[in-house]
């Protein structure tokens, strides 16, 4: 398990953990409570999420628990303060939704990122130069300004970690054909491409793979989708996307997620390969220049 998955997915694993020993303990909430002395809304929030635990509530725990493994007591410890420090996108509230940057808290922390997108280049691996005609006239120039800043911080997090995630990523042919940018600067397009392809080319835990008009419709056609895979034992993670803003992240419904899961296997036995989809993307990026 990974050290650098930021509070939010430290959180989960940890919550996580602590509902699983309390099931094999055979205790209820009511039960744990009583036994500690606490009100059963404070295990409640705990096991939720609402509440941050402390070294020593958590040690008490662990106690009725019988966890008396050192390796595994500190584990939880460590998920435990790593759940405590404060994210780097708490800078953006206030601009986004607390959903929107709770799911920006589960990809910081994934093991796996599978998207399909059918329209846009994924956000992950935007230029600075894309997001930011992508959003011009949507929103106000400071939300814009956020957003485009958001995004590449994303990256740059990302980029950061001891492990990074496996990034797989499915367009389709639409997405690297229109000349996004155009009548802003024409460069905008073409120099997108060139960096998706060398990106690919420098990562090998990137993959960008295109679905090719003759492949007709396509299960992506009714939209975006991301879905997220933890190490540790954490549930999948599923995003939607949807219009203005109408996003949806959805955890804990296991058919589903692995529907998604399945419908974005589909779509990979539908694409280009991974080297014919950097062919075709580097070689629109010239015709783009032409």
């Amino acid at each position: 398990m990974t050290t650098d998955q930021g509070p939010i997915v430290q959180s989960a694993l940890l919550r996580t953990e602590l509902v699983r020993l309390r099931k094999e303990k055979g205790m209820t909430q009511e039960q744990v409570a009583r036994r500690l002395e606490w009100s059963p809304s404070k295990l409640i929030r705990v096991e939720g999420g609402k509440n941050a635990i402390t070294r020593t509530d958590l040690q008490a725990l662990l106690s009725v628990y019988d966890v008396s493994s050192e390796s595994r007591q500190e584990r939880l410890q460590s998920l435990a303060r790593g759940a405590r420090e404060p994210a780097w996108w708490n800078s953006y509230r206030g601009e986004f939704d607390d959903a929107f940057l709770t799911y920006v808290g589960y990809a910081a922390g994934a093991a796996y990122i599978r998207h399909f997108h059918g329209t846009v280049v994924p956000g992950l691996i935007q230029t600075p130069e894309y997001a930011q005609v992508l959003s011009t006239g949507m929103v106000s120039p400071q939300q814009q300004a956020f957003g485009v800043k958001l995004r590449i911080q994303r990256q740059q997090e990302l980029a950061k970690r001891e492990n990074p995630p496996r990034q797989y990523y499915i367009i389709d042919e639409a997405v690297v054909r229109r000349h996004v940018g155009i009548k802003v600067d024409p460069a905008i397009m073409p120099n997108q491409l060139r960096h998706i392809a060398d990106s690919v080319e420098a990562n090998e835990a990137l993959t960008v793979r295109v679905i090719p008009f003759s492949v007709g419709a396509h299960l992506g056609i009714y939209g975006p989708f991301t879905v997220l895979e933890f190490e540790g034992g954490l549930n999948d993670v599923l995003y939607l996307e949807g219009r203005a803003g109408a996003n949806v992240m959805i955890t804990g419904n296991d058919e589903q997620i692995a529907e998604y899961r399945d419908n974005f296997e589909i779509l990979q036995d539908e694409a280009l390969s991974a080297d014919e989809s950097l062919a075709l993307i580097r070689q629109a990026a010239e015709d783009l220049m032409a």
